[in-house]
């Protein structure tokens, strides 16, 4: 099974922005070094304690100071944008460094809708036209329009010789059927998700149309963990990202991630209580086997190629420890 890792870029309330991005470019060396598949990048916008709306310019920090692990969007806001201007950063990103890049999209707003509307003046009428703009989006990354369509004379330039792999993420049966049917590999963010994942997974490989031949069905499932050398130390440090958590549910959390010693003193009324148990459910938190034993578990429920982990520590350090963790019982 391979691991790969999903960075949100979190400010811990103590740190600025730009040690959570420096944070971040460390982590991604830590992951290139203990084996990880790839590394990607999430996007959000205005939302407190998270550092990265634009991952390509992230991206380009991270493949500076990295030489072979994969990296990536997870994801690329797509009814924000147009697919030639995505086209064009990703295929950038591919002819800075070749075999390096994933393309990752998705429809979330991934932010307010005063924000969502600072970015766009269409962003519901977009979140519709999602399938036009995946096409077109494709099209550009692949150099294949037809020769009658008003794009055809157009190259997202530079064009690298190996083009950006594009990976279609979300957390409903209308994406995977969106996935299946352009043949793209898939992400289920079961960290985010309620829904039943097995099915919406299955619903994916069952419909998946090839693009070229040979090409399979692939599927990565994110995962929020936190790994420590003992359960208890584990549900202390994964303290701070749940609270926060439900700081940031509630229009909160613009300190950031809290340490331990003030989530622990953080009050909770009895909805913020409920909100919080629900998320703990969702986050793998224990001891390095608690952790590789629900990892192996996870794999096997939704039959994916790879389990992507996100976690979130008021401490980097404890990230980072927490990532060796699970690669020391992982990754040969």
């Amino acid at each position: 099974m391979k691991l790969s890792i999903l960075d949100l870029s979190p400010i811990s309330f103590d740190q600025t922005a730009q040690h959570a991005l420096t944070a971040s470019m460390q982590l991604a060396q830590t992951g290139e070094r203990l084996g990880y598949t790839r590394y990607w990048a999430a996007e959000h916008h205005d939302l407190p304690g998270l550092a990265c709306p634009a991952p390509e310019v992230l991206l380009s920090y991270i493949g500076a100071s990295t030489n072979t692990i994969r990296i990536g969007s997870g994801a690329v806001l797509l009814p924000h944008y147009k697919p030639y201007k995505v086209a064009e950063l990703f295929n950038m990103l591919a002819t800075l460094f070749p075999g390096r890049i994933d393309l990752g999209i998705g429809r979330a707003p991934g932010g307010s809708a005063e924000a969502a509307n600072a970015l766009s003046d269409n962003f519901l009428q977009n979140v519709g036209k999602m399938p036009e703009l995946v096409t077109e989006l494709l099209h550009f990354v692949n150099k294949q329009f037809p020769i009658d369509q008003k794009h055809a004379k157009v190259t997202a330039s530079p064009y690298p010789e190996i083009p950006p792999v594009p990976w279609l993420l979300g957390t409903s049966e209308k994406s995977a059927r969106l996935a299946a049917k352009n043949g793209l590999a898939y992400t289920f963010g079961q960290f985010m998700s309620d829904q039943d994942g097995s099915a919406i997974i299955q619903t994916y490989k069952d419909n998946f149309q090839p693009r070229k031949q040979g090409d399979r069905p692939r599927v990565n499932v994110t995962v929020s963990a936190l790994c420590a050398e003992t359960t208890d130390k584990a549900e202390e440090i994964a303290l701070s990202s749940l609270i926060w958590g439900v700081q940031k549910d509630k229009g909160g959390g613009q300190r950031g991630v809290p340490s331990i010693e003030e989530a622990k003193h953080m009050k909770l009324n009895q909805k913020e209580k409920d909100s919080f148990h629900k998320k703990k459910q969702k986050m793998i938190i224990g001891n390095p086997h608690e952790v590789k034993e629900k990892l192996i578990d996870l794999q096997t429920y939704y039959q994916a190629d790879e389990i992507m982990i996100n976690t979130i520590t008021h401490d980097p350090v404890h990230r980072t420890e927490s990532y060796e963790l699970i690669a020391e019982n992982f990754i040969s």
